[in-house]
C-alpha cells in the first residue's frame, strides 16, 4: 500500500435546498442539516456520515485484520454512538462508542475474537483522525 492517498468529494447546494455530495464512481449522497439543527431529519446529515463512517471503517478494519490472522467468524453487528457537544464555545464531537456483537463459531477462540476486535478499533484509519476518541463495548456471540 503506497501512501499518501487522496479522496476527493464535492458538495453543492442552492440557497433553498439540499446538498448534493458526489464523488467520482459513487451513488450521489443528498444531506441536510440534523433535525437538532433544523433539518427535516429525512436525509443523511454531516454527523450522521461521520458516525457511520466510524462504523464502516471499523468493521472493514475487523474484516481485513480476521482475514489476515485466519480468523474465522460469521457476522458483525456494529453500532456507533457519536457525541457532539459544546466544549470550549465550539461544538464538536467529543466521544463515539463502538458497540460490536461479533458472531463466531462454537469451537472459536473468544478471547481471541476480543483481542481481534480492540485490534480494529486501534486500526481504524477514521477513529485515528479525530479528536475524540472511540470507546469499544464488544459482545462475542458463540453459537
Amino acid at each position: 500500500m503506497n501512501l499518501p492517498h487522496n479522496y476527493v468529494a464535492n458538495s453543492n447546494i442552492q440557497p433553498e435546498g439540499s446538498v448534493s455530495i458526489n464523488a467520482d464512481g459513487l451513488q450521489e449522497i443528498i444531506s441536510e442539516p440534523p433535525a437538532a439543527f433544523g433539518g427535516s431529519g429525512n436525509h443523511w446529515s454531516p454527523e450522521d456520515l461521520l458516525v457511520a463512517a466510524v462504523s464502516d471503517c471499523f468493521v472493514l478494519s475487523f474484516k481485513a485484520i480476521a482475514a489476515a490472522s485466519k480468523f474465522t467468524w460469521t457476522d458483525l453487528k456494529c453500532e456507533v454512538d457519536g457525541t457532539l457537544d459544546k466544549v470550549d464555545r465550539a461544538i464538536q464531537f467529543t466521544g463515539f462508542t463502538v458497540k460490536a456483537t461479533l458472531t463466531i463459531p462454537a469451537d472459536a477462540d473468544a478471547d481471541r475474537a476480543k483481542r481481534l476486535l480492540e485490534k480494529a478499533e486501534q486500526a481504524c484509519f477514521i477513529t485515528n483522525s479525530l479528536k475524540a476518541s472511540p470507546h469499544l463495548e464488544a459482545e462475542i456471540v458463540q453459537g
